[in-house]
């Protein structure tokens, strides 16, 4: 590795079927998952809320808000990925989650390391990446965070 190269700090998380990516400073905190079931007549991407240091937060499947189904965590399997708020119009959520299918884990990457692929994106997606070999998704989290905020919790 160069010794002017930078890394950054990341996270894979674990969904149905693909991998996140995002950088450390996006993730407040990662919980066991434990969620309150979405109460009748929410959106089918609202997999339910989570009482987090005081707030209640909406539980967001990236599954389901990506065109997908809802896959809930099998016991022991499953975490809950408390997300820092990006978007200045939306001051008022300053957190969301999203619900995962495994233990997320940590990744340092370059620049070197990351390429973009051509793919498909669904409305969650930002890009496809490859990760010196993996593949990950970055997610759309502006998106992701409007869900939120148009619905509550």
């Amino acid at each position: 590795m160069n010794e002017n190269s930078q890394t950054l700090s990341c996270v894979m998380i674990p969904v149905s079927g693909r991998q996140l990516l995002l950088p450390n400073v996006s993730i407040a905190e990662v919980v066991d998952y434990v969620s309150n079931e979405a109460r009748t007549g929410a959106p089918d991407w609202l997999a339910g809320s989570l009482e987090w240091r005081g707030l209640t937060l909406p539980v967001i499947s990236y599954d389901v808000a990506n065109g997908g189904t809802l896959s809930v965590p099998g016991e022991n399997r499953g975490r809950i990925v408390v997300l820092n708020g990006i978007s200045d119009n939306r001051k008022h959520l300053r957190f969301t989650a999203l619900i995962t299918q495994g233990i997320p884990s940590q990744v340092r990457i370059t620049q070197d390391q990351i390429k973009q692929i051509d793919a498909e994106n669904g409305p969650a997606d930002l890009m496809l990446v490859d990760v010196d070999g993996e593949t990950a998704w970055i997610p759309n989290l502006d998106y992701l965070e409007s869900l939120a905020s148009e619905f509550g919790v």
